[in-house]
């Protein structure tokens, strides 16, 4: 039920604040993670203590038993075995940021929402949405140890599974998602008409990089963007023969494991998704969502350019991670537009009184 009373304009401001604070952290979060993967530092930490495990190692003594518990797992006794204490320092620090970040994101999230919660300033139909997000936030914590658990001690693998991996960076991106989203119901400005087939397309296409992030997220975890890199052609022609693609029984196993697979349905999707974006700029360009169609076609190109000159190259680290960078600008682009669009009813935020001077 919505409160009878709207709050003041001057609560909208600090809400959008603090989430747009929250959607910022997100975004370093994932550009951490992205290091943290492409640099193979995700296995490093091999226990999950969500409290003790803020404080990183003091002393040789303590990073050798860190060090200890890491030549345990099947990636440093096939991967990087080896490897000298100062080394593994270097991923050990990655995958320990990365870690601290995902708390302190929680953390400027849940500590200014109990504050403002405390000072009235959220109105009573946002609250659950809220809440909802930070829920998703701790089970993203969850399910990021679930993740990385799939490649220690007891496992058979040198790294995550990409099941797991992909869940968990789409996961995040859904919630940066609907943080973005509630940020921009919060702006005060002019509503939009639009026909209803540009705010469906726009909502597609938002949809669309959602699942494109699922499956670039499985191109990592099987190392397929080290193969095939050849463009316009994959394996010597642009649709690989079936058998090709479908050797694996039963066949939905290609989609997540074949990484001949995995890539040529990264790349259709991007084909797809670029021509969405510019046949929704042109449909748009005589209505009020011409400039943020035409900025989404934009990104959606820079995108798929930067994706192609990332396989030619073979993903090395720079590139693999500017490419996983603009996905989440593209992304960013696609929900400002596809809100904007589809805006029906705000929050409830009433303009301040007027002071009289005494």
């Amino acid at each position: 039920m919505r409160d009878p009373t709207p709050a003041p304009v001057t609560h909208a401001y600090a809400l959008r604040l603090w989430l747009l604070s929250v959607a910022a952290m997100i975004v370093l979060t994932l550009a951490v993670g992205g290091i943290t993967r492409l640099t193979e530092s995700g296995l490093s930490i091999t226990e999950w203590r969500p409290v003790t495990g803020v404080l990183p190692p003091f002393g040789e003594r303590a990073w050798e038993q860190e060090f200890k518990a890491y030549q345990a797992i099947p990636q440093y006794q096939e991967l990087n075995r080896g490897m000298s204490l100062e080394a593994f320092k270097v991923i050990y620090w990655w995958e320990w940021t990365h870690r601290m970040l995902a708390r302190a994101t929680g953390v400027v999230f849940l500590v200014p929402f109990l504050v403002l919660l405390w000072r009235g300033k959220v109105p009573q139909h946002l609250r659950r949405r809220l809440w909802t997000i930070f829920g998703s936030g701790a089970f993203l914590g969850v399910v990021g140890w679930w993740m990385v658990a799939s490649g220690l001690a007891g496992s058979d693998r040198i790294n995550v599974s990409p099941y797991r991996l992909a869940f968990h960076l789409t996961l995040a991106c859904a919630i940066y998602a609907a943080v973005v989203w509630t940020a921009q119901q919060l702006l005060a400005r002019e509503r939009i008409e639009v026909a209803p087939r540009l705010r469906i397309g726009a909502g597609v296409i938002a949809g669309l990089l959602l699942l494109q992030i699922y499956l670039g997220a499985l191109v990592a975890g099987t190392r397929a963007g080290l193969a095939y890199n050849t463009w316009p052609l994959i394996d010597g022609a642009f649709i690989p023969a079936a058998a090709r693609l479908w050797p694996l029984a039963p066949a939905w196993r290609n989609v997540f494991e074949n990484i001949l697979t995995v890539q040529f349905d990264h790349r259709m999707l991007a084909y797809a998704i670029w021509l969405a974006a510019l046949c929704h700029a042109y449909d748009a360009r005589r209505s009020p969502a011409a400039k943020g169609a035409l900025l989404l076609a934009g990104a959606v190109t820079a995108q798929a350019a930067l994706g192609v000159a990332t396989l030619l190259q073979q993903a090395p680290l720079v590139l693999a991670l500017a490419h996983q960078l603009t996905a989440i600008v593209a992304f960013t682009v696609a929900i400002v537009h596809a809100e904007r669009t589809w805006y029906r009813a705000r929050f409830a935020f009433a303009a301040e009184p007027t002071r009289v001077p005494a």
